[in-house]
């Protein structure tokens, strides 16, 4: 009886399963959205420590629901620090039930990479980009958005 007590015990003290969260670099990041395709990406900027981020999250996730089955891609990019990848970002994501794609960079000196993004951004968050690289269509935005306002500023690059 005592294994299988300790196997129950480490059972119980096994964290539960949470999404993936790939912690990248920005050459990587760049370079997905550098892709020649026809997909449509809507590309969040985010923190958990940031109210307006946590506030319009739902709206990204009912985005891609809307989406499915469509060439649209939610890419949804924590600015946390990647230290806090266990502690903040994969909590969050689990406790919110996220299903778009969620990726940590990991880049310490956002002065280094922002304007690569958009040479308007001024590094607050939110920030959202929706693009599309074959019909080279492009929005981006630097506040929170409503799920109306996400709609809407999709159906305009696509």
């Amino acid at each position: 009886m005592k294994p299988l007590a300790l196997v129950g015990s480490l059972l119980c003290s096994a964290p539960a399963f949470a999404q993936n969260v790939a912690v990248i670099k920005f050459p990587e990041l760049q370079k997905r959205l550098a892709r020649p395709t026809d997909t449509t990406y809507v590309v969040n900027f985010w923190a958990t420590w940031c109210g307006p981020c946590v506030k319009e999250m739902p709206n990204f996730e009912l985005l891609r629901i809307a989406n499915a089955g469509q060439k649209v891609k939610v890419l949804l990019v924590s600015l946390d620090y990647a230290s806090q990848l266990d502690k903040k970002v994969k909590p969050f994501v689990k406790l919110r039930g996220l299903k778009s794609e969620v990726l940590l960079l990991n880049e310490p000196d956002p002065n280094e990479w922002i304007d690569k993004v958009d040479p308007k951004w001024s590094g607050a968050l939110p920030f959202t980009l929706i693009f599309n690289n074959q019909t080279k269509r492009r929005s981006t935005f630097e506040r929170e958005l409503s799920a109306t306002e996400l709609r809407t500023a999709l159906k305009n690059i696509q």
